[in-house]
């Protein structure tokens, strides 16, 4: 999409609510040469395309009709993860989060004061993602200057959507791999951020002028409350005063062990939310990851305070760390995305949580549902909308796509498909994989002849249609994500040959 405005012909999903989202069969879209959406038709039947591209001034000649199984998602938001430590995913499994972090991350992690190994481990990290259908990705680099620069020039150069923050850690870490002090901290802290911002806007001139915001920012990153002295905390929440467009992300309540230890620390605050809160850095745009072993209190003050949740099912059960209540997050209206949270997490795509989630609130429902043996505790749950109750998939995909933009405060831009949007797209097609009926030419839900035909082929193409959608989610792979577009430019996919 290089200066010529692209029109788009065929299936799409659009997410719109936490139960819904629009199943569009036979949808027109066009992008605009910044890489935003200019116009949508929801329902253009093939008999009628030309009049509606005469309609809109359009010819057919950058008209791209998608294929018999192909359809368009909005790109995934992975509001969670840790790009150096991809080199050691998938080990370390015997471990919980203490020992897992002493024994298998943090010698990773120091390794990227090798800024030439920084730089050959970045690009294959942010092409990993890219591919796998991540558009915006929240990462968290290491404590070092120097490599956190290498990753934000890696997303920049590769045309994905991300926020990158350098730790901030100075306690709580082994000798090869600490901040010596607090104003070394906050000086690397600063000075990451002012390059950041120095960046273009994009690596694309017409994504440039496209995106509202730079399509790679900085974020604050507390690595979490045990690595941070009380004055490092105190000089974050200061800069976090002083810059408001900053967004912060950091690890809460993961495992009961880091729960005691942190309370133990900070005896003052009353609970683990309260060290962030007491510390002013609980405010909208801040996300705070994991959240499984939260109190009341602490989930009343994280919506007060507007605080999104990451949540990481993946990691959580990986590290035997517990089941996220992530239901009664959403009834008492707190903001929840996905997270892989690598390497904690064993998979870099965010369908692996997507799935995960689906299988822990499963979890949760039927060991609550044996529980409750009261009537009284049965009409409780029926007056719960979410909350010990499977995710079904509308809500799946929006804490993939939607909810994941909140946390960023980018729902306006990105998460679906809407004029003024940004085309941050995923291209799903069989074709890399074909999974069950979908791609292969056949159909449970063919409409049958007569005078109803039209109406029940319309029902007939959303059913199946919806179908696909499932069988993505719960068992296609990146050989399904045939492109990824990030402001309407062509960045990765099954079919990404590099830039044209």
């Amino acid at each position: 999409m290089s200066g010529n405005i692209t029109l788009l012909y065929g299936a799409v999903i659009n997410p719109q609510t936490l139960t819904s989202y629009d199943v569009l069969p036979r949808c027109l879209l066009a992008v605009g040469n910044t890489g935003n959406i200019d116009w949508m038709v929801e329902d253009v039947a093939p008999h009628d395309l030309q009049q509606v591209l005469a309609q809109h001034g359009c010819s057919d000649e950058y008209l791209v009709e998608l294929k018999d199984g192909e359809f368009l998602l909005p790109g995934f938001v992975d509001t969670h993860t840790h790009a150096p430590q991809v080199p050691n995913i998938g080990t370390g499994q015997q471990y919980e989060l203490l020992d897992w972090l002493a024994n298998v991350t943090f010698p990773t992690e120091a390794k990227f004061q090798d800024v030439e190994f920084a730089k050959r481990m970045y690009k294959k990290v942010v092409r990993t993602f890219i591919d796998a259908g991540t558009t915006t990705c929240c990462y968290y680099a290491t404590l070092h200057l120097e490599a956190s620069k290498v990753l934000a020039d890696t997303v920049h150069e590769y045309g994905q959507r991300g926020f990158i923050g350098k730790c901030n850690m100075n306690r709580e870490s082994p000798s090869y791999y600490i901040e010596p002090s607090v104003s070394a901290s906050i000086s690397a802290t600063q000075s990451l951020i002012t390059y950041i911002r120095s960046l273009p806007r994009a690596s694309s001139p017409h994504a440039s002028l496209g995106t509202p915001q730079p399509l790679v920012q900085p974020i604050l990153t507390p690595r979490f409350a045990i690595s941070c002295t009380a004055p490092l905390l105190t000089s974050l929440g200061e800069l976090a005063a002083e810059d408001p467009d900053l967004l912060i992300q950091t690890h809460i309540s993961e495992n009961p062990a880091e729960v005691e230890y942190t309370n133990k620390l900070f005896p003052e605050a009353g609970s683990y939310a309260g060290v962030y809160d007491q510390f002013g850095l609980l405010r909208r745009g801040t996300i705070l990851a994991h959240a499984v072993h939260l109190t009341p209190p602490e989930i009343d003050l994280i919506k007060e305070k507007g605080v999104g949740i990451s949540h990481c099912p993946t990691s959580n059960f990986n590290l035997r760390s517990g089941i996220a209540p992530v239901g009664k997050f959403l009834d008492k209206g707190v903001r929840v995305g996905l997270g892989t949270d690598v390497s904690g997490g064993f998979g870099t795509s965010i369908m692996g949580e997507v799935r995960n989630a689906s299988v822990a609130s499963k979890v949760l429902q039927f060991t609550k549902e044996a529980e409750a043996s009261s009537t009284a505790a049965e009409e409780e749950s029926e007056q719960k909308k979410f909350e010990n109750k499977q995710l079904p998939i509308p809500t799946l995909l929006y804490l993939a796509t939607l909810g994941g933009a909140s946390l960023c405060r980018l729902e306006s831009h990105i998460g679906s498909f809407a004029p003024g949007k940004s085309f941050d797209a995923l291209l799903i097609s069989p074709a890399g994989k074909q999974i069950g009926m979908w791609g292969s030419g056949e159909s449970l839900h063919s409409a049958q002849s007569g005078p109803e035909e039209s109406g029940q082929a319309g029902v007939s193409a959303k059913k199946e249609l919806e179908e696909w959608l499932e069988r993505f989610l719960f068992v296609g792979d990146d050989r399904n994500i045939d492109r990824v577009y990030v402001q309407g430019r062509w960045v990765g996919g099954r079919s990404f040959t590099g830039f044209q």
